[in-house]
């Protein structure tokens, strides 16, 4: 069984999830820059995805217990949230599912995750700088066209490289969505988004992971773990840094990060 890799990729997941950086794309790029084999990891760094999303399950509880007892009692503000996750997510379900194979081709593509990190740190500076209206408040106060636009954007990230988290977060603040709800918007989303991108990879790859010499289930656990425990750390640190001083850091580390691994690849 292999031990340091799952380690390792698990503190890359776990590290840039929740972040405008691509967490897919910086899973490719180590697998690169490490010599691993893109297609033997590939499932393993989709599945352990679930562990940074368990982080906001246990970071969020009390929001998500609050949600459950307001669906119970018939409160319009909880069922306006799920209503808002919902509508959200059906454009990714949608699209996912049609274009799964060309999607997954792009998944052993270092060279588009520099230029896809690159244009997306370009992107959230010129975003950041025009964008001032943040008017709304709040994850069950986003109105369906608003939330359904987010989702539609949110497909931008089949593209590694792009990064789920910072699509969606872009996307609602072009929308008018203030920065906090932005951000929790993202993580709300990315519990049905990555649940649904899991259960078709292991639908669909169960017979390999059994395979002898492959990257099987014990992998994927130490990866799940690592993951789960980096990202309880780093999704309050990022509302903090986002509260204080908005995207622009996350902007300028992506085209560093683009162009260094950029040149490495064409060297």
């Amino acid at each position: 069984m292999m031990i340091l890799q799952p380690i390792l990729l698990g503190i890359v997941e776990g590290l840039t999830e929740f972040l405008p950086v691509s967490s897919t794309g910086h899973l490719i790029l180590a697998g690169a820059l490490l010599g691993y084999d893109d297609a033997q990891w590939q499932v393993f760094n989709i599945v352990i995805q679930l562990g940074a999303i368990l982080a906001i399950v246990v970071l969020y509880w009390r929001t998500f217990m609050a949600v459950l007892n307001g669906l119970w009692r018939g409160r319009p503000e909880s069922w306006r949230f799920l209503r808002n996750i919902l509508i959200a997510f059906l454009p990714a379900a949608v699209i996912g599912l049609a274009f799964h194979k060309r999607i997954e081709a792009l998944l052993t593509r270092p060279d588009i995750v520099c230029y896809a990190l690159i244009a997306g740190g370009i992107a959230i500076l010129v975003i950041e700088k025009l964008v001032k209206r943040h008017r709304l408040v709040g994850v069950s106060a986003l109105p369906v066209p608003t939330t359904l636009g987010i989702g539609i954007i949110q497909c931008l990230a089949m593209i590694p490289g792009v990064s789920r988290s910072g699509a969606t977060i872009l996307g609602a603040l072009s929308l008018g969505v203030e920065r906090r709800t932005a951000a929790e918007f993202s993580f709300f989303l990315a519990i049905p988004t990555m649940l649904g991108a899991t259960v078709v990879e292991l639908a669909k790859n169960r017979a390999a992971l059994a395979t002898p010499g492959a990257v099987g289930w014990p992998e994927i656990a130490i990866g799940f773990v690592t993951a789960f425990v980096v990202a309880l750390v780093v999704v309050k640190a990022f509302v903090s840094v986002v509260s204080r001083h908005g995207f622009a850091p996350f902007a300028w580390y992506r085209i560093v990060a683009g162009a260094a691994a950029l040149f490495w690849l064409m060297h």
